[in-house]
């Protein structure tokens, strides 16, 4: 009756494995970022998703199952061995080892497949984390290039600004000292002129007086 179910989750876990080495598989990050994108964000992968998660629930409970014939055959194993007519009699022996052996299967086939579905889930959401980090860190990157390269704009804006200043004071320098030059240039001529007067005005009085 179970035999179908099994098969099943047989082929089940033969997909997950597939799918676990399709996902660490080394592709490129534009690859990378279209296949994750697309089974993040498609209906298609959501409804399917949905449909994995009730066929789990369905392996959970064949792995219970499993679980129990598995300790009931081991029982009647350890049962057989104690008794002589089961030492005694290989068909009865062979029986009880074809139904441990088909029960240690069945409940390491659905253990494996519930195992490899977590492992299968927290590797998808932290490849998606990690891609998501990867995009808002090449976000950010470019963001303080652009401020960076802004900024060094507005800083040649600025030096060129000062550069304008400070030729423009040098400028005003320059043509304070030629002032100042001509300033001082006149006042020594204007002494010598006074002086040349007094002189002259000098030599005028004391011709008068004689």
């Amino acid at each position: 009756m179970h035999l179908p179910s099994y098969h099943l989750t047989f082929m089940l876990l033969a997909s997950e494995m597939i799918t676990f080495c399709l996902l660490v598989a080394p592709l490129p990050y534009t690859v990378r970022k279209k296949v994750f994108r697309f089974l993040s964000e498609s209906p298609i992968v959501a409804k399917v998703a949905y449909a994995l998660k009730i066929s789990f629930i369905f392996v959970a409970i064949l792995f219970a199952d499993a679980l129990q014939r598995m300790f009931r055959v081991t029982a009647e194993s350890e049962l057989a061995k104690s008794s002589q007519q089961g030492i005694n009699d290989v068909r009865t022996e062979t029986n009880l080892a074809a139904r441990k052996f088909y029960s240690q299967r069945n409940t390491y086939l659905t253990g494996f497949t519930l195992f490899l579905s977590l492992v299968l889930t927290r590797t998808f959401y932290i490849l998606l984390d990690l891609i998501h980090t990867q995009e808002q860190y090449a976000k950010l990157k470019k963001e303080v290039s652009s401020e960076s390269a802004a900024q060094n704009g507005d800083t040649v804006k600025e030096v060129a600004e000062l550069k304008k200043k400070l030729a423009a004071e040098e400028s005003k320098s320059k043509d304070f000292e030629t002032l100042k030059k001509q300033a001082a240039q006149q006042a020594a001529e204007f002494d010598r002129l006074a002086t040349k007067y007094n002189e002259a005005t000098g030599s005028v009085s004391n011709k008068r007086s004689d």
